[in-house]
């Protein structure tokens, strides 16, 4: 059980989202994946989060992607089945995310940057404790691999398994107003246009929290900076 109460408790009506949700372009997939929850088990622990911000990668043409020189044993994953992880190593110290898309075949993958807690933060502290509490936390997405105990291990575990240490379930609706398109970050190597196409989308952390708190209001429950972190409220 988690020794934290949840920020937002699981909907009832929640489902693990299916493979046929992957099995589209990933700059289809990315928007969508904005407002839902990120759930990861750890040692008996439940950890959610929702996500905030993701990237998308779309096939060999595309010269910021891994797979763009074919398959390594890097980037394998992104060539195999839609809806598995695709976690990589980068800088010599940090785990990124990925979420594989597309038919088998046609690499593709959705990077996730940031998420929002919701439910086991004492243990996302305990992984992560550098600037714990504050914007700066999870907003990143070697942060969050880091708060979420995320590594190779979990290279390739299967998304829409619903016995899996990690998978993706419907969150909150997310206004289409508020999100931002920008193009896609740290990635100068890449020749244009791929360095301006527009795939990346974020919700910054104080509108999230805004919609997680109408959603507690609707569940009758309490708004407060305890039962909101990352925000300004009293």
């Amino acid at each position: 059980m988690n020794a934290t109460p949840s920020f937002l408790p699981p909907n009832k009506w929640a489902k693990l989202l299916p493979r046929e949700f992957y099995e589209r372009p990933a700059y289809e997939v990315a928007p969508e994946l904005i407002g839902c929850v990120l759930r990861r088990e750890i040692g008996g622990q439940v950890l959610r989060a929702i996500i905030c911000e993701t990237e998308a990668y779309q096939g060999q043409d595309d010269q910021a992607c891994h797979a763009r020189g074919g398959p390594t044993p890097r980037c394998q994953v992104m060539f195999e089945e839609a809806g598995h992880a695709y976690i990589y190593f980068t800088y010599g110290m940090h785990w990124m995310l990925n979420v594989v898309c597309e038919e088998k075949g046609t690499p593709a993958a959705v990077l996730i940057r940031a998420i929002y807690p919701l439910d086991g933060l004492e243990k996302m502290q305990e992984l992560r404790p550098r600037l714990a509490g504050t914007e700066s936390w999870l907003g990143g997405p070697a942060k969050l691999t880091e708060a979420l105990g995320l590594d190779r291990s979990m290279n390739g575990a299967d998304l829409c398994d619903p016995e899996s240490g990690l998978r993706v379930e419907t969150g909150i609706y997310v206004p289409s107003e508020i999100i931002q398109i920008t193009p896609r970050i740290g990635i100068k190597y890449a020749p244009e246009p791929w360095q301006s196409m527009h795939w990346r989308w974020v919700v910054a952390y104080p509108q999230m929290a805004d919609l997680i708190g109408q959603a507690r209001i609707r569940e009758n429950m309490p708004v407060s900076k305890e039962t909101l972190p990352l925000t300004g409220l009293p």
